[in-house]
């Protein structure tokens, strides 16, 4: 028959090693929290987390860094961690049977899609190509938002076109009508202004030189505008 003492440490241990279970178990669960409003979970998607960090880096025109990821897809870090090492893994060997012309790059600012340096002729030539000489609608459009609204963001140009602008910004770059000045302060993006190669091209000395849009805004929001003045 077991003793008094005996049956008390029996009973200290289970409690104790239920406590250590409840810990784990709670630790785990708080490793990260799921909004209640979200309706997906990452994982159910096809390709899973590697898939959603692939299709938010072909949508967004900034850099994007492991907590961006981990606070969109609701995972922890590390989950996020494991799938840009298999999809940098993937895309940056050098595999001539299996190679890709663009990489997944991490840069100071985070992670993104690149063309590999490898074919740098190749981009620059498909830009300055005749054909393609003439500016694009998309960046004629950019290039108006940014000489306008100087310095500003990529996430900016996009913001105000509504569509990713990357593409045509990267356009922009390689005709030299666009440079680099600076980074924005709270988001340490890149800012965005003219050079001098779009002023010989409009014809200005200097960005003072551009035209009012006022002629060509509604009547309401010039009204406004002069209010605010």
């Amino acid at each position: 028959m077991m003793d008094d003492n005996n049956m008390e440490q029996e009973v200290d241990a289970q409690v104790s090693q239920q406590v250590i279970q409840d810990n784990s178990q709670a630790s785990n669960e708080n490793d990260y929290s799921r909004p209640e409003y979200l309706d997906f979970d990452a994982h159910d998607f096809p390709g899973g987390v590697q898939a959603c960090i692939e299709a938010i880096l072909m949508a967004t025109d900034s850099p994007k860094t492991v907590e961006d990821f981990a606070r969109v897809l609701v995972v922890p870090a590390h989950e996020v961690e494991e799938a840009l090492a298999h999809l940098e893994a993937r895309y940056n060997h050098d595999d001539e049977q299996n190679a890709f012309g663009f990489e997944i790059r991490k840069t100071n600012r985070g992670w993104q899609f690149a063309s590999k340096a490898a074919f740098e002729p190749i981009v620059s030539a498909f830009l300055k190509d005749k054909q393609s000489s003439r500016l694009s609608q998309a960046a004629l459009e950019a290039l108006a938002i940014i000489a306008y609204k100087q310095p500003m963001t990529r996430a900016d140009v996009a913001a105000i076109r509504g569509v990713n602008s990357d593409g045509v910004i990267r356009s922009l770059f390689v005709r030299g009508l666009i440079k680099e000045d600076g980074v924005d302060e709270q988001t340490h993006a890149s800012m965005l202004v003219t050079t001098d190669v779009f002023l010989e091209n409009m014809g200005f000395e200097s960005i003072q030189e551009l035209p009012s849009l006022a002629p060509f805004l509604p009547q309401t929001y010039t009204q406004t505008e002069q209010e605010e003045e």
